[in-house]
């Protein structure tokens, strides 16, 4: 992990083949508004930004994760149609990345997450609880995004 780990962070990526094509997925994915109805994990969206999905777009998101909810708001800063987009978000002195990208794989679309949390100013105490459970925290967010891009890829191919 190299600067991240300096940085106490954490970085994780994954992908899906999705059985659809890349501008059907595109669609589910910067579906804000809906997101509720197709991730399991989201059980409110707030829309803050009126018009398309694009680079400054914001809502805030409540999910469910830790057996608790927590409410985040969102910023699109990157929104290549239809193969790339990024979305951060600060929460508790923690910056998130997540970063989605469709690559057309013949009928198909390989749909890679990768997501980035660094918590930059840190205390040697919160280092050394961000390496405690730092690794806890990883798995139930790798586990998180798998069923999103699960939730995301079952929608895709439905429509």
């Amino acid at each position: 992990m190299g600067a991240l780990s300096q940085m106490s962070g954490q970085r994780i990526e994954l992908e899906l083949l999705v059985r659809a094509p890349a501008d059907r997925v595109w669609a589910v994915l910067t579906d804000v508004a809906h997101a509720d109805q197709t991730l399991s994990g989201v059980t409110k969206v707030e829309p803050l930004t009126e018009g398309p999905y694009g680079v400054g777009t914001k809502w805030r998101e409540t999910r469910r994760m830790f057996g608790r909810e927590d409410t985040q708001q969102l910023q699109v800063t990157l929104a290549e149609e239809p193969v790339r987009t990024v979305v951060e978000a600060d929460s508790s002195g923690v910056h998130y990345v997540t970063e989605l990208t469709l690559t057309p794989a013949g009928d198909a679309t390989r749909l890679a997450m990768g997501f980035t949390a660094v918590q930059a100013r840190t205390t040697p105490v919160q280092k050394t609880l961000w390496a405690l459970f730092g690794r806890l925290g990883a798995k139930a967010t790798e586990k998180a995004m798998a069923e999103d891009l699960r939730h995301l890829a079952a929608r895709a191919e439905s429509r």
